[in-house]
């Protein structure tokens, strides 16, 4: 009865191990080597029918980075650099070295994102995004962090922000839910993300188990 209690105990330890899933220290390796401090969030690449779904987005994923604890360059600074330089399109450095990019903004690595869908399903009332989010080192070009949500957001759900519902229910106009399911996305996809140096997690949540590269989510 001892031995098969003790192989009952120890069966149920290896199977909690084998579901628990990478660790971010091994999956995020190389961040976790480069310690980057600080972000440049250049424009989305849109690859989705809806025209305005750049602008929509852009700003808004600013926020969960500095929540992070990244200095991330202001958008509309990056956006004004970039034009003067005739570089707006993300599409020209996706395939290339950022290495320059990182001397001329001083920046540590450049985070693009994809936006593969973006879209309202009039019958079920609902928006769907798809995004990609691509960290890149501008030390070497090593891609840090790589990870895809699929947020659907229900029309006649609130953002979850007390203060934005209530400025929402002010001017209803302003704050759209494909503002808000944009802002979704961030939150649930950024939230793999390593702790950067401006947070109290920095450097202790390596043995924290990764989330999967590509996930969906209905709010």
């Amino acid at each position: 009865m001892r031995i098969l209690f003790i192989l009952g105990v120890v069966a149920v330890i290896m199977s909690g191990c084998g579901a628990t899933g990478p660790l971010k220290s091994e999956t995020y390796k190389s961040l976790y080597d480069e310690k980057p401090l600080s972000i440049l969030a250049l424009p989305p690449i849109n690859k989705s029918t809806k025209v305005e779904a750049k602008e929509l987005f852009y700003s808004s994923v600013v926020v969960p980075l500095a929540e992070k604890g990244y200095y991330v360059m202001p958008p509309l600074l990056a956006m004004e650099i970039l034009k003067e330089e005739s570089a707006y399109d993300s599409e020209m450095f996706f395939d290339r070295s950022i290495k320059k990019m990182g001397e001329v903004f001083g920046v540590d690595a450049v985070l693009f994102t994809v936006i593969h869908e973006w879209g309202k399903t009039t019958l079920l009332n609902q928006v769907h995004v798809k995004i990609e989010y691509i960290l890149k080192s501008t030390k070497t070009d090593a891609v840090l962090f790589d990870r895809v949500g699929d947020v659907t957001l229900k029309q006649n759900m609130n953002s979850g922000n007390a203060l934005a519902d209530l400025i929402g229910g002010m001017l209803a106009a302003a704050l759209t839910k494909e503002i808000v399911v944009g802002e979704k996305c961030n939150y649930y996809t950024l939230d793999d993300l390593p702790a950067g140096r401006y947070n109290s997690l920095f450097g202790k949540d390596g043995n924290t188990v990764s989330g999967p590269k590509e996930f969906e989510k209905t709010l």
